[in-house]
């Protein structure tokens, strides 16, 4: 009974964690600066995955439940094909492409960056929440300290000297960790080099992470895909 128990708890934290790590791309798609594409095929490989989307009648579109991480996405439309868009997945939200000028055959595209307030990103289309990606966490002076990071990317987050964190409007202590997917009050330090990406919530608190008055501290670390599509990205530089 108790391994049954045991196998039936891991099930459910491995689909919490595919859960946590999803994330969407979206943007529109011009023919030339006024005329929109509708039928494109907007897709991202990723090993033996693919995931797609079509442009609307309004140029835009939506590619949904992509792992979070770094990835080339493409276009294709009639028979030209456009590569090399860079795109970075949130944890827990999306990437905006802004409007791209459909261009076969181009090896980079420069982008419309879409930011709100320095480095916050839109998550669920309209809650502003501070993220910290891998590169940023790896360039950061406290990288070797969770709690400092977390202060480091919200004020409202602050540490009492015996390193518990503090919300703001609430009690010291009165938050939790979500550490791919698993819930915990506490957690040890983990390395700075293993952490993919880290998100705070200090309002707004979605229901799937449960009853917490202060904050959460959302933690997803990289896994064997992150490393090799860094790898692959730095063959396709060569």
């Amino acid at each position: 009974m108790k391994k049954w128990i045991t196998s039936a708890m891991l099930l459910f934290s491995i689909g919490v964690q595919a859960q946590e790590a999803l994330g969407d791309v979206v943007g529109t798609i011009f023919e030339n600066t006024n005329q929109t594409i509708v039928g494109a095929q907007v897709f991202i490989k990723d090993q033996d995955r693919k995931y797609m989307a079509l442009s609307d009648v309004n140029g835009r579109f939506r590619i949904t439940g992509i792992p979070a991480g770094k990835y080339e996405m493409s276009i294709k439309f009639m028979q030209d094909t456009m590569h090399g868009i860079r795109v970075n997945v949130p944890l827990d939200g999306f990437h905006n492409t802004g409007n791209i000028v459909f261009k076969p055959n181009t090896i980079e595209l420069r982008g419309v960056i879409v930011k709100a307030n320095n480095d916050m990103k839109l998550v669920y289309g309209s809650l502003p929440v501070k993220e910290l990606t891998g590169d940023e966490i790896e360039q950061s002076p406290v990288k070797f300290s969770v709690a400092a990071l977390a202060t480091s990317i919200n004020s409202d987050v602050k540490m009492a000297d015996d390193g518990e964190l503090m919300f703001r409007g609430a009690r010291k202590g009165d938050m939790i960790y979500m550490l791919d997917g698993i819930k915990g009050r506490e957690i040890s330090n983990v390395p700075s080099c293993a952490i993919g990406r880290m998100m705070v919530y200090t309002g707004g608190i979605p229901a799937k992470y449960g009853d917490t008055l202060g904050g959460v501290v959302v933690l997803e670390t990289k896994s064997y895909f992150d490393l090799y599509r860094e790898w692959e990205r730095e063959q396709m530089k060569k």
